[in-house]
């Protein structure tokens, strides 16, 4: 696919795809100057990307002083100091970020086709985002997008396994009617899982493109240690009502893997807010969804996934 230069010097492929980025960021001194220089030598750059500076204590704002002054379309807003909190918090932080983006683009005319979340410790490929929204292209039913997560070892890259139709959190691309579609950023626990629910229901495509890389610089659910990061994904999985065999299912693959104690975490996250009887989700299209998890329900996503896709097809004739 060929390419051409715009204003500035930007780079665009021939489809001219537009998105918008936001980032939430609490004192990431160490890894922005980074995930800001991959960004702003993206082949596709963002039309607007909004960094939510979540109360930071360390040189954060200086950073991004400096890249507001040097990048016109790189905006931050700052929030109030709280305690870092990867469950309600981390959500809410997100969502600022895109409700700001969504009225910024609003008042100034800005047009854009898809929606993007980056965390602040993830370091891009320079052509990332032209990659993914080169396969939207592709596929009319994708919904949304992301590459894989790899770590950087001593100069050697190792990919994150995952499942391939589920985009990772970091990294990830919604397509614009998709994210308005199934609600937006909800301020939940585990929102992009919400998200992917929320989209397969509706009958979109997920996909996660290995091949396209991505850098994080810690461990997925590391941020306050691998131990408390475990047990809130246990305790996640139980408030999103994922039942009770999924999760021993869970346990087992995370005992298998260094480092072994994050399958206890997880158990002990998952189990002891059962035993505690704790609140669960009140969506219930998600519960639905985690209840009915298992064959029956991928027949009937596979049986959405078609009608979408037929519905597209004649779109295009």
């Amino acid at each position: 696919m060929g390419k051409k230069f715009t204003g500035g010097g930007q780079i665009e492929t021939d489809f001219n795809g537009k998105y918008l980025l936001v980032t939430p960021a609490k004192n990431e001194e160490q890894n922005l100057p980074d995930v800001s220089k991959a960004v702003i030598e993206q082949e596709l750059k963002p039309e607007l990307w909004i960094i939510v500076d979540d109360g930071s204590t360390d040189g954060t704002p200086r950073i991004l002083e400096d890249l507001q002054s040097n990048c016109s379309w790189i905006q931050s807003i700052r929030l109030p100091p709280r305690p870092r909190d990867i469950t309600f918090h981390y959500s809410y932080v997100c969502k600022q970020g895109f409700d700001y983006a969504l009225e910024y683009c609003r008042k100034n005319n800005i047009e854009f086709e898809y929606i993007g979340l980056l965390d602040a410790d993830t370091v891009l490929e320079e052509n990332y985002f032209g990659k993914l929204l080169a396969e939207f292209k592709k596929d009319n039913s994708l919904g949304i997008v992301s590459g894989g997560i790899y770590y950087d070892t001593d100069g050697k890259l190792s990919l994150e396994v995952t499942a391939k139709n589920l985009p990772r959190g970091t990294g990830r691309i919604w397509k614009k009617e998709c994210f308005l579609e199934t609600g937006g950023y909800l301020v939940e626990p585990s929102p992009d899982s919400i998200s992917n629910i929320k989209a397969l229901l509706q009958g979109w495509r997920l996909m996660q493109y290995a091949d396209v890389v991505q850098i994080q610089k810690r461990k997925t659910s590391a941020a306050n240690g691998l131990w408390s990061g475990y047990l809130k994904n246990g305790w996640m999985a139980y408030y999103l009502g994922k039942n009770s065999f999924m999760a021993l299912l869970n346990v087992l693959y995370f005992s298998v893997k260094s480092p072994y104690y994050t399958g206890i975490a997880y158990c002990w996250g998952y189990f002891g807010a059962a035993i505690r009887r704790e609140k669960k989700i009140q969506d219930p299209e998600v519960r639905t969804y985690y209840r009915n998890q298992g064959f029956g329900g991928l027949l009937s996503r596979m049986s959405k996934n078609s009608s979408r896709n037929s519905r597209n097809i004649k779109e295009r004739e």
